[in-house]
């Protein structure tokens, strides 16, 4: 499980770091940075996919990510005594993403590219990586140790370099992971690569998941929904059949949802009292379709280190947000769970639970922090030095 998050230079994100439990809900006003919050996790899930750099072309660029406002503020400009202004850089330009567990913790920094003749001139180059054990960095607690091309582990008290030749376009997870000579890196990048992320559920008129699919095992829901039938199928063969039942009942009283298979096609049909015949996925109202999808995607057997729901209450109708709180904080209990949203009634019946971790985002001058937040209130945190 994480427990801190830290981002450096990422958008409104200048220097973040906070602290993350088994159920977290990231709430705040529209423009507080909840998205960017979101999208530099998504970023940091790229790194052992090898996609950041171009996860953040998709973005427009280095530069278009970086923080637009000053290196620092002077006490007279947070006051606003004299207007906020620049001056000659200090320091690097560097994008930092991190993350401290129960036993690794990891940090990657980006920054501009050795001046070349290079078509590619403009891909930022990964500066730094570091793996570590325990809470927060220090010399002492340092296992893997990336600086520009050359990669090194330790060895008890001594150094042994295992690379000297890394590309810095690629992160060490997909250049050095190798069960023998770099057990950690690719138990972590695995770790990572189990992160899952739902954003949105399509529910219009074509989306895939009203149309019949050929049906195939899926312990795991796709993004987009469109293995819906199979997934819930999969959960009622291997998974908590129950649970799922349950679901359906606490949302929709007297309602059953069951898998019609033909031809190796699969669709849900939703039966309710009062109906003569149930109703095909293509009939169910874009909010009943987007719970359904829920309920597949958190009752999975297969349950991720980390789920990341981003606005979970779109579509839905304000009734249906108790439950939905409820089949969250069910979920939280397998395994960590992130939720990103701004609907007040969601936010209320998640905080009822006493393990529900409440992170509220604010910004002022530009910079996204944590409301309330002081500088004793902070994880321990230590980004590797370039």
């Amino acid at each position: 499980m994480l427990r801190t998050l830290a981002i450096g230079n990422y958008r409104s994100l200048r220097e973040l770091e906070m602290p993350l439990a088994r159920l977290n809900l990231i709430t705040g006003a529209n423009g507080s940075g909840k998205s960017n919050l979101y999208r530099a996790l998504r970023l940091l899930a790229e790194t052992a996919q090898g996609g950041v750099v171009r996860a953040l072309a998709r973005e427009g660029g280095l530069p278009s990510v970086l923080w637009a406002g000053p290196e620092q503020f002077s006490a007279g400009m947070r006051r606003g005594e004299v207007p906020v202004q620049g001056g000659p850089r200090q320091a690097p330009v560097a994008l930092r993403l991190g993350f401290a567990g129960e036993d690794f913790g990891y940090a990657i920094d980006l920054g501009l590219p050795v001046p070349s003749m290079s078509a590619f001139a403009l891909d930022p180059e990964i500066k730094r990586e570091v793996i570590w054990s325990g809470p927060f960095l220090r010399e002492a607690n340092a296992l893997v140790d990336r600086r520009g091309p050359m990669a090194r582990i330790r060895e008890g008290r001594a150094w042994r370099i295992v690379a000297e030749h890394l590309t810095p376009f690629e992160s060490l997870f997909t250049q050095i992971a190798d069960p023998v000579s770099a057990p950690e890196v690719l138990d972590l990048r695995e770790r990572i690569r189990g992160w899952r992320f739902y954003d949105h559920f399509r529910t219009d008129a074509e989306a895939p998941a009203r149309l019949p699919q050929l049906g195939t095992r899926t312990p795991v829901l796709s993004h987009d929904g469109h293995d819906l039938a199979a997934a819930w199928q999969t959960i009622r063969e291997i998974g908590d059949r129950a649970a799922l039942d349950a679901a359906v009942e606490d949302a929709f009283p007297g309602a059953q949802v069951e898998v019609d298979v033909r031809d190796g096609r699969f669709q849900l049909v939703f039966a309710q009292h009062g109906l003569l015949r149930p109703l095909s996925a293509a009939e169910l109202s874009d909010g009943t379709l987007r719970y359904l999808l829920w309920i597949a995607a958190l009752h999975t057997p297969r349950p991720p280190p980390l789920m990341v729901l981003n606005e979970p209450e779109t579509s839905l109708h304000p009734d249906l947000l108790p439950a939905l709180a409820r089949l969250i904080a069910q979920a939280a209990q397998r395994g960590q769970v992130w939720v990103v949203s701004h609907a007040s009634r969601l936010i209320a019946a998640l905080e009822e639970h006493e393990d529900c971790h409440t992170v509220q985002l604010e910004k002022a001058l530009g910079q996204t922090g944590v409301a309330g937040q002081g500088l004793l209130d902070r994880p321990a945190w230590h980004w590797p030095e370039r």
